[in-house]
């Protein structure tokens, strides 16, 4: 055989013992590949199976539990002050009702007007939703004294009392375009702008849910030992 042919072959069996060790290497490569997405879901399994019984786990939801009791309790002893709703006083509770809490929103009305009314539809749907201030509503008419010395010249007049000082007021719908169409938001963004109200935090049906969570936490956990001692 010439010396060139058995060379050429030998080379030609070279280049194909490469090519599929190169194939070999690739499908190698793509089954890796696989195996390392399909790892995650699994891994992230047992690592949740393992927090069950982490103490620092244990420690962290023990301490959101126990800022959960304060924060209902907060909102316990803030409803017997009056707060959550929206209340008729009268003029001679006007001043402790005003000095007593750290905000209060104080609506001076006319029973006859228009606007006072839809001043009410407002402010009576946002006192449940936040708890930290008061909202009240006392009939001008009947409170002469106040509205001499808050120098009341047009209703319906809302005053804003921190810490028993007025610190601001809005009259009539000045603040909210001039309009009588105005939605319970623009009026929750003026008084959130003007300080008087705060952001909402989780409401209970939060509280109860992170209840619920415990509980489904504690049987999951109660299901693992179980599955562990047999």
């Amino acid at each position: 055989m010439d010396p060139d042919e058995v060379k050429s072959k030998l080379q030609g069996l070279a280049f194909g013992n490469v090519l599929a060790a190169a194939a070999r290497d690739y499908k190698k490569e793509v089954i890796a590949k696989e195996k390392a997405h399909a790892a995650p879901a699994i891994h992230d399994e047992v690592d949740l199976d393992e927090l069950l019984d982490d103490p620092e786990l244990e420690r962290l939801h023990a301490e959101r539990i126990a800022a959960m009791k304060r924060e209902v309790e907060k909102r316990e002893v803030l409803k017997r002050q009056g707060h959550g709703e929206y209340r008729e006083i009268t003029e001679g509770d006007f001043l402790a009702e005003v000095t007593r809490g750290d905000k209060v929103i104080c609506h001076f009305y006319h029973r006859e007007f228009y606007r006072c009314k839809i001043m009410d539809k407002h402010l009576k749907a946002l006192a449940p939703v936040y708890l930290g201030t008061k909202f009240v509503k006392l009939d001008a008419e009947n409170a002469p004294f106040f509205v001499t010395k808050l120098a009341i010249k047009m209703l319906p007049c809302v005053i804003l009392f921190k810490k028993g000082i007025a610190v601001d007021r809005l009259v009539g719908f000045e603040d909210l375009g001039g309009k009588d169409d105005f939605s319970t938001r623009a009026l929750e963004n003026i008084l959130k702008r003007k300080g008087i109200i705060e952001e909402k935090k989780k409401d209970e049906d939060d509280e109860d849910d992170e209840t619920d969570m415990s509980k489904n936490r504690r049987i999951r956990s109660s299901t693992a030992r179980d599955s562990d001692s047999d």
